[in-house]
């Protein structure tokens, strides 16, 4: 309890930043490859939808510019409020700042896994069904809670940065220093880094294969154990806060004074 407290807690460290983004690597990998045999999209990075913007417009085909305008906004929405989230806890001095979000994700994933099937086909503005826009919004909380956790080292929804970064290391790594070079002229590899975008890659691969094998044998319900880890880590600072929270709330429900 205490480990899992300190992992989605207001105090971060180098190591809670670390086996927290595995974490939400993992889950990322998971909702976004199990998410596509679904919706037919992903929905974990949003570059793929500016070029659709783009191409789009120029082809007058509006329909998939809604469609992606929509994810856009869905996926802004979802950073958005993870600001607001965090921000409004840290003005209350709370600990759970962070765990707020995850909560707040976990209960739509449990909402997608239990009502997917329902929803799939609802119609939006944007001409894309309600659970594209749903996963977009999930995603959008999640990138921005690890963004702010680790001031913008760690992503987890992408991996288009990390495989750069992965990148660099491995070109320093080989780099040939040859002999004679000052020791603070010579070319050296972060190896730290070097294993945590390794690291990143890995568990985001591992919950691509690992989501898209559930959703294709279980279906929508294979997301309720992924709710249930967020669950699990989000609950533990929100229980600390728990007096806190209370206080706010009688606060927020008792009578203005005439």
């Amino acid at each position: 309890m205490r480990l899992l407290r300190h992992l989605t807690g207001r105090h971060r460290t180098s190591v809670t930043n670390r086996t927290l983004g595995l974490l939400l690597a993992f889950n990322a990998g998971a909702v976004n490859a199990g998410g596509f045999l679904v919706v037919h999209s992903y929905t974990s990075h949003m570059t793929g939808f500016l070029s659709t913007v783009g191409d789009n417009l120029v082809l007058g085909n509006m329909a998939l510019v809604l469609g992606a305008v929509g994810t856009l906004w869905a996926f802004m929405s979802g950073a958005g409020t993870t600001a607001i989230m965090v921000n409004w806890a840290r003005h209350q001095r709370l600990r759970s700042g962070f765990a707020l979000p995850l909560l707040l994700e976990a209960v739509l994933m449990l909402l997608f896994g239990l009502m997917g099937a329902i929803t799939l086909g609802w119609p939006t503005p944007f001409a894309v069904p309600l659970t594209v826009l749903l996963l977009a919004f999930i995603m959008g909380l999640q990138n921005a809670v690890v963004t702010k956790m680790s001031s913008a080292q760690i992503r987890t929804t992408h991996m288009t940065g990390v495989v750069t970064d992965l990148g660099i290391e491995m070109g320093k790594a080989l780099y040939w220093n040859r002999s004679g070079t000052p020791p603070e002229t010579q070319v050296r590899a972060n190896h730290a880094r070097l294993r945590l975008y390794a690291s990143l890659l890995a568990m985001f691969t591992a919950g691509g294969v690992v989501g898209a094998a559930g959703f294709k044998h279980v279906g929508f319900i294979w997301v309720v154990p992924l709710a249930s880890i967020l669950l699990a880590l989000s609950l533990p600072p929100l229980a600390a806060d728990s007096g806190r929270l209370a206080h706010w709330w009688r606060a927020r429900r008792a009578p203005e004074p005439r």
